[in-house]
């Protein structure tokens, strides 16, 4: 008794299975409570690699711009340093994916 064996070899294009990991921008947005040094304290205990110098800056572009990005990268990153700020009493836009 013989058996057939049939197989299939299918070629995927790496172009096209290759998927980016989605990304997130984290926004600080301006309000009437929260204060530069409090701003600027979350940013530097929070985001990683963030400097004193860059939080202070950022937390006077919330001031004067209305809003300030202060982190992008992969999306459950972004996620958790949004809940992280948020949970420090600041005003998040949501989380924008690029």
């Amino acid at each position: 008794m013989e058996q057939e064996t049939t197989s299939t070899t299918i070629v995927l294009d790496p172009k096209t299975t290759k998927k980016k990991y989605p990304e997130a921008r984290v926004i600080v947005l301006d309000d009437n409570f929260n204060t530069f040094e409090h701003v600027a304290n979350c940013l530097l205990t929070i985001i990683p690699g963030m400097s004193e110098k860059r939080s202070w800056l950022l937390a006077v572009e919330v001031d004067r711009e209305g809003l300030a990005q202060v982190w992008r990268g992969p999306l459950e990153q972004a996620e958790l340093y949004h809940q992280q700020l948020i949970s420090k009493g600041l005003t998040m836009a949501p989380i924008e994916k690029t």
